[in-house]
Protein backbone atom coordinates (compact mmCIF):
# COMPACT_ATOMS: atom_id res chain seq x y z
CA UNK A 1 0.00 0.00 0.00
CA UNK A 2 2.89 2.09 0.81
CA UNK A 3 4.59 1.59 -2.44
CA UNK A 4 1.50 2.50 -4.70
CA UNK A 5 0.80 5.83 -2.26
CA UNK A 6 4.66 6.83 -2.94
CA UNK A 7 4.74 5.80 -6.55
CA UNK A 8 1.05 8.18 -6.80
CA UNK A 9 2.42 11.05 -5.07
CA UNK A 10 5.78 10.69 -7.43
CA UNK A 11 3.32 10.43 -10.46
CA UNK A 12 1.55 13.64 -9.55
CA UNK A 13 4.85 15.79 -8.99
CA UNK A 14 6.15 14.81 -12.23
CA UNK A 15 2.80 15.67 -13.73
CA UNK A 16 2.38 18.93 -12.21
CA UNK A 17 4.38 21.05 -14.58
CA UNK A 18 2.32 19.75 -16.98
CA UNK A 19 -1.13 20.41 -15.33
CA UNK A 20 0.28 24.04 -14.60
CA UNK A 21 1.17 24.28 -18.65
CA UNK A 22 -2.19 23.31 -19.96
CA UNK A 23 -4.05 26.12 -17.74
CA UNK A 24 -1.29 28.95 -18.32
CA UNK A 25 -0.50 29.91 -21.59
CA UNK A 26 3.47 30.04 -21.27
CA UNK A 27 4.79 29.29 -17.77
CA UNK A 28 8.12 28.43 -18.33
CA UNK A 29 8.48 32.04 -20.95
CA UNK A 30 7.27 34.90 -18.93
CA UNK A 31 10.01 36.93 -19.92
CA UNK A 32 8.67 37.14 -23.62
CA UNK A 33 6.82 39.63 -24.62
CA UNK A 34 3.71 38.69 -26.38
CA UNK A 35 4.64 39.90 -29.54
CA UNK A 36 7.67 37.47 -29.27
CA UNK A 37 5.57 34.74 -28.55
CA UNK A 38 3.90 35.03 -31.33
CA UNK A 39 6.97 35.21 -33.65
CA UNK A 40 8.09 32.30 -32.03
CA UNK A 41 4.75 30.18 -32.81
CA UNK A 42 5.03 31.76 -36.32
CA UNK A 43 8.97 30.68 -36.98
CA UNK A 44 7.84 26.98 -35.37
CA UNK A 45 4.93 26.82 -37.85
CA UNK A 46 7.20 27.70 -40.79
CA UNK A 47 9.31 24.81 -39.53
CA UNK A 48 6.68 22.51 -39.47
CA UNK A 49 5.42 23.39 -42.86
CA UNK A 50 8.91 23.00 -44.14
CA UNK A 51 9.47 19.43 -42.41
CA UNK A 52 6.14 18.32 -43.74
CA UNK A 53 6.77 19.59 -47.31
CA UNK A 54 9.91 17.44 -46.86
CA UNK A 55 8.78 14.05 -46.03
CA UNK A 56 5.73 14.29 -47.78
CA UNK A 57 5.87 17.18 -50.90
CA UNK A 58 2.41 16.42 -52.00
CA UNK A 59 1.13 18.08 -48.78
CA UNK A 60 1.62 21.49 -50.40
CA UNK A 61 -0.95 21.00 -52.81
CA UNK A 62 -3.58 19.83 -50.35
CA UNK A 63 -2.99 22.90 -48.08
CA UNK A 64 -2.84 24.98 -51.24
CA UNK A 65 -6.35 23.95 -51.64
CA UNK A 66 -7.71 24.58 -48.23
CA UNK A 67 -9.31 27.28 -46.99
CA UNK A 68 -6.74 27.14 -43.93
CA UNK A 69 -4.27 25.34 -41.89
CA UNK A 70 -3.46 24.58 -38.18
CA UNK A 71 0.00 23.61 -37.17
CA UNK A 72 1.00 22.58 -33.44
CA UNK A 73 4.01 21.47 -31.84
CA UNK A 74 3.58 18.96 -28.92
CA UNK A 75 5.54 17.64 -25.91
CA UNK A 76 4.36 14.74 -24.11
CA UNK A 77 5.58 12.51 -20.90
CA UNK A 78 4.35 9.23 -20.03
CA UNK A 79 5.08 7.79 -16.38
CA UNK A 80 4.03 4.41 -15.45
CA UNK A 81 -0.18 4.99 -15.40
CA UNK A 82 -0.59 8.45 -16.65
CA UNK A 83 0.50 10.79 -18.91
CA UNK A 84 -0.50 13.96 -20.96
CA UNK A 85 1.06 16.47 -23.50
CA UNK A 86 0.67 20.36 -24.03
CA UNK A 87 1.34 22.38 -27.05
CA UNK A 88 0.94 25.38 -29.19
CA UNK A 89 -0.33 26.65 -32.50
CA UNK A 90 -1.63 28.69 -34.93
CA UNK A 91 -4.59 28.60 -36.98
CA UNK A 92 -3.88 30.34 -40.25
CA UNK A 93 -7.36 31.18 -42.53
CA UNK A 94 -6.22 31.60 -45.70
CA UNK A 95 -9.73 33.50 -46.84
CA UNK A 96 -8.00 36.59 -45.01
CA UNK A 97 -7.87 37.60 -40.96
CA UNK A 98 -5.34 37.28 -38.20
CA UNK A 99 -3.67 34.28 -37.04
CA UNK A 100 -5.37 32.96 -34.45
CA UNK A 101 -3.06 31.65 -31.87
CA UNK A 102 -4.04 28.80 -29.98
CA UNK A 103 -3.50 25.36 -27.36
CA UNK A 104 -3.15 22.16 -26.76
CA UNK A 105 -3.33 19.78 -23.79
CA UNK A 106 -3.29 15.60 -24.02
CA UNK A 107 -4.36 13.45 -21.07
CA UNK A 108 -3.39 9.53 -21.60
CA UNK A 109 -4.45 6.37 -19.45
CA UNK A 110 -2.23 3.28 -19.66
CA UNK A 111 0.53 1.79 -18.31
CA UNK A 112 4.10 3.43 -20.47
CA UNK A 113 7.28 5.44 -20.11
CA UNK A 114 8.25 7.76 -22.41
CA UNK A 115 8.88 11.02 -23.63
CA UNK A 116 7.23 11.74 -26.84
CA UNK A 117 7.10 15.29 -28.82
CA UNK A 118 5.33 15.50 -32.56
CA UNK A 119 3.73 17.99 -35.00
CA UNK A 120 0.32 18.20 -35.87
CA UNK A 121 -1.11 19.75 -38.75
CA UNK A 122 -5.18 20.02 -39.57
CA UNK A 123 -5.96 21.09 -43.20
CA UNK A 124 -9.68 22.78 -43.42
CA UNK A 125 -11.76 22.23 -46.38
CA UNK A 126 -14.31 24.40 -45.63
CA UNK A 127 -14.99 27.86 -43.77
CA UNK A 128 -17.22 25.75 -41.23
CA UNK A 129 -15.01 23.23 -40.36
CA UNK A 130 -12.16 26.18 -39.33
CA UNK A 131 -14.67 27.74 -37.39
CA UNK A 132 -15.58 25.15 -35.32
CA UNK A 133 -12.23 24.04 -34.36
CA UNK A 134 -11.13 27.61 -33.35
CA UNK A 135 -14.63 28.56 -31.84
CA UNK A 136 -15.90 25.61 -30.40
CA UNK A 137 -12.96 24.32 -27.97
CA UNK A 138 -12.78 21.65 -30.30
CA UNK A 139 -11.37 18.09 -29.15
CA UNK A 140 -10.06 15.08 -30.68
CA UNK A 141 -11.21 12.53 -29.10
CA UNK A 142 -10.16 8.97 -29.87
CA UNK A 143 -7.63 7.49 -32.17
CA UNK A 144 -7.95 7.17 -36.38
CA UNK A 145 -6.11 5.14 -38.56
CA UNK A 146 -4.88 6.66 -42.00
CA UNK A 147 -7.41 4.21 -43.41
CA UNK A 148 -9.39 7.23 -45.10
CA UNK A 149 -7.04 8.21 -47.50
CA UNK A 150 -9.87 9.20 -50.14
CA UNK A 151 -13.11 11.64 -50.79
CA UNK A 152 -15.66 10.54 -52.45
CA UNK A 153 -14.56 11.21 -55.65
CA UNK A 154 -11.92 8.90 -54.89
CA UNK A 155 -8.92 11.95 -55.05
CA UNK A 156 -6.11 10.76 -52.71
CA UNK A 157 -5.68 13.19 -49.67
CA UNK A 158 -2.06 12.37 -50.26
CA UNK A 159 -1.47 10.40 -46.83
CA UNK A 160 -3.47 13.12 -44.72
CA UNK A 161 -5.97 11.32 -42.36
CA UNK A 162 -9.84 12.51 -41.85
CA UNK A 163 -10.13 12.97 -38.37
CA UNK A 164 -14.11 15.31 -39.17
CA UNK A 165 -16.14 16.35 -41.67
CA UNK A 166 -13.90 18.59 -43.48
CA UNK A 167 -10.54 18.56 -41.61
CA UNK A 168 -7.81 16.59 -42.40
CA UNK A 169 -4.76 15.89 -40.02
CA UNK A 170 -1.13 15.17 -40.80
CA UNK A 171 1.05 13.84 -37.83
CA UNK A 172 4.64 14.11 -37.62
CA UNK A 173 7.08 12.63 -35.47
CA UNK A 174 11.17 12.80 -35.12
CA UNK A 175 11.30 9.88 -37.83
CA UNK A 176 8.92 11.50 -40.07
CA UNK A 177 5.10 11.17 -41.16
CA UNK A 178 3.59 8.73 -38.66
CA UNK A 179 1.75 6.03 -40.26
CA UNK A 180 -1.35 6.00 -37.76
CA UNK A 181 -2.52 9.22 -36.19
CA UNK A 182 -3.02 9.43 -32.53
CA UNK A 183 -4.93 12.08 -30.48
CA UNK A 184 -6.99 10.31 -27.90
CA UNK A 185 -8.16 13.40 -25.07
CA UNK A 186 -6.66 16.12 -26.73
CA UNK A 187 -8.36 19.46 -26.19
CA UNK A 188 -7.45 22.60 -28.37
CA UNK A 189 -8.99 25.83 -27.01
CA UNK A 190 -7.92 29.53 -27.99
CA UNK A 191 -4.82 31.25 -26.27
CA UNK A 192 -6.54 34.34 -24.53
CA UNK A 193 -3.54 36.32 -23.39
CA UNK A 194 -2.03 36.19 -27.49
CA UNK A 195 -5.66 36.64 -29.02
CA UNK A 196 -6.02 39.75 -27.13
Amino acid sequence: MKKTLLISAIVCALLAPLNSYAQFSNPFGSSKTVAQQKEDILKKNDEILKHLYKVQPKAKEVIDKSVGYASFSNFGMKILIAGGGTGSGVVINKVGGKPIYMNMAEVQAGVGLGIKSFQNIFIFQTEAALNDFVNSGWTFGGQVTAAAKYDKNGTSYQDATVVAPGVLMYQLTDTGLAAEITGKGTKYYKDTDLNK
